[in-house]
């Protein structure tokens, strides 16, 4: 459901009120040369601006980091991190799996995305899964946080937070970029954000467009972009920014893998791809208001609001033949055939399938008081606020059995002829949820310790309605009520010049979540996971020219949700995580002062424990205890050396390693044949890419010339088994030029 009757409006007539006022101020700074000579409010991400005193981990990827890898997606932008790891079905990461210290990245269902603040999940409490990630062309620092000082946002907060902080409003007058790239695979990128402001005020448009070849053959994918952000300085102490958005993705990527017979004649094939399509489209609006009061106290609110509608039509949904009923046969075979179901091309083009689309509104408010204080006599600083957050879900299903059925238009006005079996009209749920978060932290600093108390409480509401089931009329409503109290305590010591050493414990949360397809039966699968976070870490620029960060982490979670095959999702009992991450990087060429700079830059995470604590109810469902959780490498590296010219280049080098992962549980129960061919089990054997970046800006040029490569060696290794194998990335080169006006 395309449904803008909210956001055109609003859209508009902010984007007036904006454009108003910025030309009333152009026009009054020609005719009156008079400026404000004032500190103006500085917006810049949401980390704190005393950063030795976070309550535990956290790193930023900055501009310069950005501009320096060139990464061609967010995995790259993000594969430095310690921690993280990013399972890549899709060419350009369009639908992100990431996952934290050793939880499962499916969707990064357990690891919280923010754009400004703003949260970027479908429906964060209702459907957190993401099918959306801040494109970076439009980014200016990426800021993740996985300790205790995670409690501050949420909901989820067992995994970490990643920020994607947008870049900023000009302040002197007209400035801004033009960026034209293109690679291999058919890849183009544009990109063109201009804009103007002063001291009162400014505006921004930004708009960008990528498209190009997927991984498989058929996967094309085409993205779009709009976004005007304004700013305006309403007195030398109160700022409002307001920021509108929209997105659309239009590909043929398709989330049915392959079986092993079929991934063995050919990895890269996608018989259904020409047909299979998802569409994506997403609007937003966010408005933020910072009131500081003077240089102690400091209101910031923001209101958000975000329209998407997403829509996949699907002609295999069992890789290799897979069927609970039947053996597999490592074949994949075509859905509502009239006739030949083998998976060719000319065959899916008498075919049908099925269509999920589904419409998510969300809506928040959320204020937030920074002040400093001396209770009790001690310095300090502290955070209160919360936070209102409504959605409004609609899931519906059609399939219909020739070829008629590929269009969803058709499906949508024949539903009701199911007798004839042209279409079903197979599923309508609706879910409301009514969220209300309250948080307060509070950093007391006593000579060179910080200590961090927090809590957060998140109060949530979610009522599920099934309209229709398995193809049968159903009036089913249940309502779920909860309540978790989140408390978490972080210390940081700086005896020591330019070190922090830290620890922190802390609870976290992450909501239920829904099965792909539900029934009237059963609306609530599974229960919503807890946590105790622990870790205790190390880091520091003692050394000139030399930063890093060290990070012990145990997690244990009561009762984890797992992946339970067909899109179904169940609790998997205890389990936990312990680990070591490392991150650092040496400059040469500050310790030995010379504008030469050799630099070396790396991450390493062991995740030596990732396992179940006890056996599953069911055999079926494949928990032993003791064995490993789904998708957490053991070991995630990434090591690069790079060479800084002071004419204006620089060149890295560097290669990344994630080692063996074993499959979902479901998969490893399978029968012996469902095992050797499904394509579904079996573990995912270790690789190591090869990958590149050179950037070239001449002294006194505003023009950037840029290439880089990744997986550069062409290897071929297989990336998941989530629904069928699904190979990796091949050899993807870039290059481009950016124009700085």
């Amino acid at each position: 459901m395309k449904n803008n009757f909210l956001l055109k409006p609003i859209t508009v007539a902010v984007a007036l009120a904006i454009s108003g006022q910025i030309t009333a101020l152009m026009a009054d700074e020609t005719e009156n040369s008079k400026t404000l000579i004032v500190d103006r409010v500085v917006v810049e991400g949401i980390l704190p601006e005393k950063l030795e005193a976070v309550p535990g981990s956290f790193n930023v990827v900055d501009e310069e980091a950005l501009i320096e890898r060139r990464p061609f997606t967010v995995r790259e932008a993000l594969n430095n991190v310690p921690g993280i790891n990013i399972v890549g079905e899709d060419a350009f990461v369009l639908s992100p799996n990431i996952g934290i210290r050793g939880l499962d990245p499916r969707r990064t269902s357990r690891t919280l995305l923010l754009e400004d603040g703003m949260p970027l999940f479908l429906a964060p409490y209702g459907d957190p899964s993401a099918h959306y990630s801040t494109p970076l062309q439009r980014v200016n620092r990426i800021e993740v946080v996985k300790g205790s000082g995670q409690i501050l946002y949420g909901p989820q907060t067992i995994g970490g937070m990643i920020n994607f902080v947008t870049k900023p409003v000009p302040t002197k007058g007209f400035a801004g970029s033009v960026q034209a790239s293109a690679g291999n695979n058919d890849f183009t990128g544009l990109h063109l954000n201009a804009g103007y402001g002063n001291e009162q005020g400014g505006i921004m448009f930004d708009a960008l467009q990528n498209k190009g070849d997927g991984i498989r053959e058929n996967h094309e994918f085409d993205v779009q972009e709009y976004t005007l952000k304004g700013q305006l300085n309403l007195t030398d102490r109160q700022t409002l920014i307001a920021k509108v958005g929209y997105y659309e993705e239009d590909s043929n990527i398709s989330e049915t893998g392959l079986g092993e017979v079929d991934y063995d004649r050919d990895k890269f094939q996608a018989p259904s791809g020409k047909n299979d399509r998802f569409e994506h489209e997403r609007k937003t609006l966010q408005l933020q208001h910072i009131f500081k009061f003077d240089d102690t106290l400091k209101l910031s609110t923001q209101a958000y609001y975000a329209d998407a509608y997403r829509s996949s039509f699907r002609q295999t949904d069992a890789p290799g033949g897979f069927d609970e009923a039947d053996n597999a046969t490592g074949v994949t075979v075509l859905e509502r055939c009239p006739g030949d179901d083998t998976a060719t091309e000319a065959n899916a083009e008498t075919c049908g399938g099925r269509h999920r689309p589904r419409s998510y509104q969300y809506y928040g408010f959320e204020p937030r008081l920074d002040f400093q204080h001396s209770l009790f006599g001690i310095q300090s600083d502290a955070v209160v606020g919360f936070r209102i957050h409504k959605e409004d879900i609609r899931r519906r299903q059609y399939r219909g059995n020739d070829a008629r059925a590929q269009s969803l238009s058709f499906l949508k006005d024949n539903a009701e002829i199911v007798a004839a079996a042209i279409a079903d009209f197979r599923e309508d749920i609706r879910i409301d949820v009514d969220a209300k978060s309250y948080y307060g932290q509070n950093t007391f600093y006593i000579g060179n310790w910080s200590l961090t108390p927090g809590v957060r409480v998140e109060d949530l509401n979610v009522k599920t309605t099934v309209k229709q089931a398995d193809g049968d009329a159903a009036n089913n409503s249940r309502t779920n009520r909860q309540t978790e109290v989140l408390p978490g305590f972080g210390v940081a010591w700086n005896g020591i010049a330019n070190t922090t050493i830290f620890a922190g414990i802390h609870k976290g949360f992450a909501p239920p979540r829904p099965d792909r397809d539900l029934d009237d039966a059963d609306i609530f699968n599974t229960k919503p996971e807890t946590s105790v976070n622990y870790e205790l870490g190390l880091r520091s620029t003692f050394y000139k020219g030399v930063n890093f960060e060290s990070t012990l982490f145990h997690t244990q979670l009561d009762d984890i949700v797992i992946n339970n095959g067909n899109g179904a999702f169940i609790n998997g009992g205890e389990s936990e995580q312990t680990g070591f991450e490392f991150a650092g990087r040496v400059d040469f060429g500050t310790i030995y002062n010379t504008p030469h700079n050799i630099y070396l830059q790396g991450s390493y995470t062991n995740v030596f424990t990732a396992e179940f604590k006890k056996d599953g109810l069911d055999a079926g469902d494949g928990i032993i205890k003791g064995d490993r959780l789904p998708y957490a490498p053991r070991h995630i590296a990434s090591v690069s050396v790079g060479y800084e010219h002071p004419v204006g280049l620089n060149a890295r080098v560097g290669v990344d390693y994630v080692s063996r992962q074993e499959p979902d549980t479901f998969a490893r129960a399978l029968g012996p044949v469902d095992q050797q061919f499904s394509g579904l089990s079996g573990d995912i054997p270790a690789y190591t890419l090869l990958n590149m970046s050179v950037n070239f800006k001449p002294v006194g040029s505003k023009a950037t010339y840029f290439m880089s490569g990744y997986n550069l060696a062409d290897r071929e290794y297989l990336a998941s088994r989530v629904d069928g194998m699904a190979v990796g990335r091949g050899r993807q080169v870039i290059a481009g030029i950016r124009y700085d006006f």
